[in-house]
């Protein structure tokens, strides 16, 4: 089992500034994809895979890894960016996303190596991971899963079953995290549907629940570790306050690249922000 690379914030900071470039190229040069959410999720999913979880891209079917699901499934440009930073697959894969007959489309999908569970129908990929959770606890498997959601997608009525189940299931190996960016397709959360204290829902499902800045490494990776500690049969919850296209000045807070690739001269302007 390859553990983490163990990277110091400063460090890991340098690797997000790189893989946000890719990102933002690949979803430019596909004129297609969703860079706000992968931009605000990008500090996270880099923390959890250069951090804190155990995996080999070399064996990624190894019984004892961590398991990572990108619930929030559109977000898929983040998640690909770093399983092609790790040697899941090659880079070259990045620049063909979403054409026809390329391994990368625009959710995540088994077929793609490093990817658990084919996520992007919202809700579904939390769901998954609590089945996953049980699989790892009956098979006495010294694991976590780890799982991404969006803060729109816990509008999603299933969430809340599935955090019932983690729950009763007492999955103290399921530990979560909300992109917490306030935006969604529609505007902002809390105009299309009210989230209210997403923290106190989680608490009183049953959860361990933690909030932090989704853009600070330091609180990422202190709190997942603290969270990976507690095997007390309470699943967790990471609420991370993040922002909307973090890092691209014009695309930041901006409701309008939820779902849109910058044009040309868009890309221009981003990946010299980012170089």
């Amino acid at each position: 089992m390859k553990n983490t690379k163990n990277l110091n914030f400063e460090e890991l900071a340098v690797k997000s500034k790189s893989l946000r470039y890719n990102i933002v190229k690949m979803i430019g040069l596909a004129e297609s994809g969703h860079p706000g959410g992968s931009l605000s999720a990008i500090d996270i999913v880099s923390s959890l895979y250069y951090n804190i979880m155990n995996y080999d891209p070399k064996d990624p079917k190894q019984d004892s890894r961590d398991r990572f699901i990108l619930s929030k499934g559109h977000a898929c440009p983040a998640l690909y960016v770093t399983l092609a930073d790790l040697g899941y697959f090659k880079e070259e894969e990045l620049w063909s996303l979403r054409q026809l007959g390329a391994l990368l489309q625009g959710h995540p999908t088994i077929e793609i190596p490093g990817i658990e569970v084919n996520t992007g129908s919202l809700g579904q990929g939390f769901s998954s991971s609590v089945g996953v959770a049980i699989g790892c606890k009956l098979n006495k498997y010294e694991n976590n899963v780890f799982v991404l959601l969006g803060d729109g997608e816990c509008q999603e009525g299933q969430v809340w079953e599935a955090a019932m189940a983690a729950a009763h299931y007492k999955l103290d190996n399921l530990i979560g995290f909300v992109d917490r960016n306030k935006l969604q397709i529609d505007g902002c959360t809390e105009d299309v549907m009210c989230l209210m204290d997403l923290k106190a829902k989680f608490s009183a499902f049953g959860f361990d629940v933690f909030e932090i800045d989704g853009h600070n490494f330091e609180e990422i990776v202190k709190t997942a570790e603290l969270a990976k500690t507690m095997k007390n049969g309470k699943p967790k919850m990471i609420i991370a306050n993040t922002v909307k296209g973090k890092g691209v000045s014009f695309m930041e807070n901006n409701v309008g690249f939820h779902g849109k690739a910058p044009n040309k001269e868009e890309l221009e302007k981003a990946l010299a922000e980012l170089q």
